[in-house]
């Protein structure tokens, strides 16, 4: 699979800390850079047929139709698609209006994730989103009736300005909606970021993790109670609208990231990113260099990625795979640090996998972070 990170925004979330810019002087330059990275890495994949491919950001719906076209064609001269391809794109509900959705329902996107995030308005102030709790809900019912039927919405729970019963309005909404896949996130206080500096001055509250943990468990229950599957800790979908892209990355599954700050993984032991700089981004690609660094993953490395990964997941830890890819010391290790926590009662072992059960989820990292090798 391909990843396109598009590194714009018309303005900067108080939350956010993606790498992007809210300067789009050098998009013409950025996208030419891109096709060139492309090209230049068009050999990295070795399955040269994709079955998803991911426009992220940032917000990839600033670009204009043709120049997302225009990135698919380049990607086309070096790949073929799927029969049943997933072409994603992320977007922003400010910039979904009939003119772009009529244009875009013309391409081979076919899967749009929208940057909802609430439906109330003191939220989205708060979140300094583009868009208003009207366009939350319209550009969702525009993008359907164009046709986009495989449709995300993310949603962020545990902000200081919402609560429980506001929680559960949002969560009605998006059933009401009928919106098939919802990845839906606690707020979380990252640094450096304008909500940062809003608690650190006493602006507003910081956000209370207790009041989250309330939040997600009746997120989990609300929703499989209306023919959701919560399939991995932060994402749940209707049957049939799993994201083909995130559960690639979960499965361990080979990708390539293009544009600057993404990432790629050959699907073994090489991860690889990209300059974080639009500007040296631009002008390494300019004189056809990539702008990437790489690590060689160790032994230890893929082990805690893979029970990071897995104890997300309903799918958990293939424990058979585990026992092929590890032993010596790491196996040790592992079997040692599991039997107290099966003993808690916060990992348990179903047909050779190795999980956390649902109700512990919302601390599914701590736990995984336990059994890493550090």
């Amino acid at each position: 699979m391909i990843y396109i990170h598009i590194p714009f925004c018309k303005q900067k979330c108080s939350y956010c800390n993606f790498h992007f810019s809210t300067s789009l002087n050098f998009k013409d330059e950025m996208l030419h850079a891109m096709k060139t990275e492309i090209f230049l890495r068009k050999d990295e994949l070795q399955n040269k047929t994709l079955k998803s491919l991911y426009f992220g950001g940032g917000t990839p719906s600033i670009l204009s139709v043709d120049e997302i076209n225009s990135l698919i064609d380049e990607i086309l001269k070096y790949f073929s698609f799927g029969n049943d391809i997933e072409i994603t794109l992320e977007a922003n509900p400010d910039d979904l209006n009939k003119q772009f959705l009529k244009q875009l329902a013309g391409t081979p996107v076919n899967r749009l994730s929208i940057g909802t995030q609430s439906f109330f308005e003191e939220d989205l102030k708060l979140m300094n989103r583009a868009h208003n709790a009207s366009e939350a809900e319209s550009s969702v019912k525009r993008a359907q009736d164009f046709g986009f039927e495989n449709l995300s919405i993310d949603l962020i729970y545990g902000s200081p300005t919402s609560n429980l019963e506001i929680w559960k309005e949002n969560l009605k909404k998006t059933v009401e909606l009928e919106i098939p896949h919802i990845s839906s996130y606690a707020l979380t206080v990252e640094p450096k970021t304008t909500l940062e500096n809003w608690i650190s001055k006493g602006k507003i509250k910081s956000p209370k993790e207790e009041e989250q943990n309330r939040e997600f468990y009746y997120m989990s229950a609300f929703l499989k109670d209306n023919g959701f599957e919560h399939y991995e800790v932060s994402n749940f979908a209707r049957p049939g609208f799993y994201s083909r892209h995130n559960s690639a990355y979960w499965k361990y599954q080979e990708y390539l990231g293009i544009g600057p700050s993404a990432h790629s993984y050959n699907g073994f032991d090489v991860r690889s990113w990209n300059v974080a700089n639009n500007q040296q981004y631009i002008k390494k690609l300019a004189a056809k260099n990539l702008a990437k660094s790489e690590e060689i993953l160790s032994q230890e490395d893929q082990f805690n990625e893979m029970i990071m990964i897995g104890l997300r997941t309903i799918w958990g830890v293939d424990l058979l795979t585990l026992k092929r890819k590890f032993s010596g010391k790491i196996q040790d290790h592992f079997q040692e640090e599991i039997k107290s926590k099966i003993k808690e009662g916060v990992l348990i072992i179903e047909n050779e996998h190795l999980k956390i059960p649902e109700e512990h989820w919302f601390m599914a990292d701590g736990i995984a972070s336990d059994l890493f090798i550090v």
